[in-house]
């Protein structure tokens, strides 16, 4: 049964991730809503990122990586030994820090991952293409170089691909690392915008260290610190009220 926007979609229960003998992770215990953006802030290296790729069970790909715990998705623990890794990964997709493009022309970075899962009726996958464009807003700027090397596109232009590329494939959850990092301001806020749109059809959970970025487009923030998810909440709570004096450091800049 399709989960309506504000219900639970992911419920996080007792996540501990090890790689090797360090705890990268300890004891997180989470609900996210769907069709919300969720926003994961914390200093480098506080297990945000740790955390994000346990959702599509990204971390299995590190070696010496174990994980503990249950993760629930739509009702079932994406742990379990039925689960199909690449349909849970279509699901729940993944943008990166820095745009990933194929060395391959426009057209063929949207429908790989299509293509990859089978499809090769061509008017269904130009029709694919015309509509993950449309969705990112690059099909007016692109639609008369689709034949042209996606590492010519500039460095916003080709996050919003990988992201057409990922919408191609229907997920219902994108996980965003960090998406802005490489890009000036005016390009974060084109992605931001874009965001707030992607936000009526999908549930979106991104890293961000940026703080003014994590107030403006979140619905819900956590906070991580040393593995540790120190408070959870709804995003103005969070940085007008919170609740751990750790949490009111962070944000004020007195830590981190």
């Amino acid at each position: 049964m399709k989960v309506e926007a504000g219900e639970y979609l992911i419920e996080v229960r007792n996540l501990n991730v090890f790689y090797g003998s360090f705890q990268a992770l300890k004891d997180i215990n989470l609900k996210l809503q769907a069709a919300r953006i969720t926003a994961l802030i914390g200093p480098s290296g506080c297990g945000k990122s740790t955390f994000l790729r346990s959702l599509n069970r990204m971390n299995d790909l590190i070696d010496g990586a174990r994980t503990e715990g249950e993760v629930f998705f739509e009702g079932k623990d994406i742990f379990s030994p039925e689960t199909d890794l690449l349909e849970l990964r279509r699901r729940v997709g993944m943008v990166f820090q820095r745009p990933n493009p194929f060395p391959l022309s426009i057209a063929d970075n949207v429908t790989y991952g299509l293509r990859v899962h089978g499809q090769n009726d061509r008017a269904w996958l130009e029709e694919r293409l015309y509509w993950s464009l449309q969705a990112v807003n690059l099909w007016d700027e692109l639609k008369d170089r689709l034949k042209v090397n996606a590492l010519e596109l500039t460095g916003e232009q080709q996050q919003r691909l990988c992201l057409a590329r990922l919408l191609a494939l229907e997920p219902e959850v994108i996980l965003m690392d960090e998406p802005c990092s490489a890009l000036d301001p005016l390009a974060t806020a084109r992605i931001e915008d874009l965001m707030y749109e992607l936000k009526k059809k999908y549930t979106i959970i991104i890293v961000t260290h940026n703080m003014q970025q994590a107030a403006r487009v979140s619905d819900f923030t956590g906070y991580f610190l040393l593995g540790e998810l120190v408070e959870f909440g709804e995003t103005n709570e969070i940085f007008t009220k919170p609740k751990d004096p750790r949490t009111e450091d962070y944000i004020t800049g007195r830590f981190g």
